[in-house]
């Protein structure tokens, strides 16, 4: 209505224009021209979303942030009235499902799962990507935050991380840990390895299953993962938890140190996961999907089922999610340039 008005108010006014007959219409199709696509963005948001949404997920399914995911699908499903779909597009640590996103059109239909690897991280690692890893994106809301944990194999003779450390200490070279190259769980152990000083084989995964696998096996001797994903295995003694990545402990391990109380300063502590759009998505929309997804988690029922699997709610605007990614670009640089490993 407002753009009906103004274009009407500009007729209005050339109306008493001392200028020519034949300019002044054509003066008058100019400005509707010019108003048509303003008109044409917010009658395309007030009806939206008019068919299903997807939402890109960039790492395989079944694990546990595939499984939050599918819950923030559902959750945004019955409140924005149309199906939201979740499409596993793994391959490259994440980049080739976040391509797909920055390549799709801006209309609210096509949504990334992205955060701290598929955004931050991978901003750090290559310039060949084929998109920015940032610019590419307009943030929509924040989802959840994960946190990661350091854990050895049962067959390794230490009990805590002071243990662990003087057991690689006293036997260089000799022990491994497993990742999949390129995501931050690689990263994490080899900046523990450097903060301190000690020397662990990388040995590359393709996920985290056979890495687990291998762990509970022997066959390795330690790694760095979620909380979502080693939760269930400390509970059940099946893994010995050393140090979390947290501000404070984890409720259910009130006897495993942070990183802080084991001298480990300046290590990442939080692991984001949020949707993000394809630039030029019009905010309108944006802020429509981002109500619709703090409402859900506003819910006792979302946020428990997230609790369930080891991951902690996060509501937030656009911006929030904005900074708290250009916070995680800052963080994880400063451990990726420790390093020196770069990974296209």
């Amino acid at each position: 209505m407002q753009d009906t008005l103004k274009i009407a108010f500009a007729a209005k006014l050339l109306e008493g224009r001392p200028t020519r007959r034949k300019t002044a219409p054509g003066l008058l199709a100019l400005l509707v021209v010019a108003f048509m696509p303003i008109a044409s963005v917010r009658g395309h948001a007030q009806t939206y979303p008019e068919r299903p949404i997807k939402i890109v997920v960039p790492f395989p399914a079944g694990g546990p942030t595939d499984v939050a995911a599918r819950l923030a699908a559902q959750s945004l499903s019955a409140r924005i009235g149309q199906n939201v779909v979740v499409e596993n597009l793994a391959g490259a640590g994440g980049a080739l499902g976040a391509k797909a996103v920055a390549d799709a059109a801006p209309d609210g239909y096509t949504l990334l799962l992205g955060g701290t690897n598929v955004n931050a991280i991978t901003a750090s690692l290559s310039k060949n990507l084929g998109f920015d890893p940032i610019k590419s994106f307009a943030p929509v809301a924040p989802i959840t935050v994960d946190f990661m944990a350091l854990t050895a194999s049962p067959r390794v003779p230490a009990d805590t991380f002071q243990q662990f450390v003087q057991h690689a200490k006293n036997n260089p070279g000799k022990l491994s840990y497993g990742a999949p190259p390129g995501i931050y769980i690689h990263y994490a152990a080899e900046f523990f390895k450097i903060k301190t000083g000690t020397n662990i084989l990388f040995v590359p995964y393709k996920g985290a299953t056979p890495m687990i696998t291998d762990l509970l096996g022997g066959h390795i001797d330690m790694l760095f993962n979620n909380k979502s994903t080693l939760l269930t295995h400390f509970k059940e003694g099946k893994l010995k938890p050393l140090a979390v990545t947290s501000e404070i402990r984890w409720p259910e391990l009130p006897d495993t140190p942070i990183m802080k109380e084991v001298g480990v300063i300046g290590f990442p502590r939080e692991v984001w996961f949020g949707l993000l759009a394809p630039a030029g998505t019009p905010a309108v929309i944006v802020d429509k999907l981002n109500h619709a997804i703090n409402e859900g988690l506003r819910s006792a029922e979302l946020r428990a089922s997230l609790a369930k699997i080891g991951m902690e709610a996060r509501i937030g605007t656009a911006s929030d999610f904005a900074a708290a990614l250009a916070e995680q670009v800052r963080e994880w640089k400063t451990v990726v340039d420790a390093t020196g490993i770069k990974v296209d």
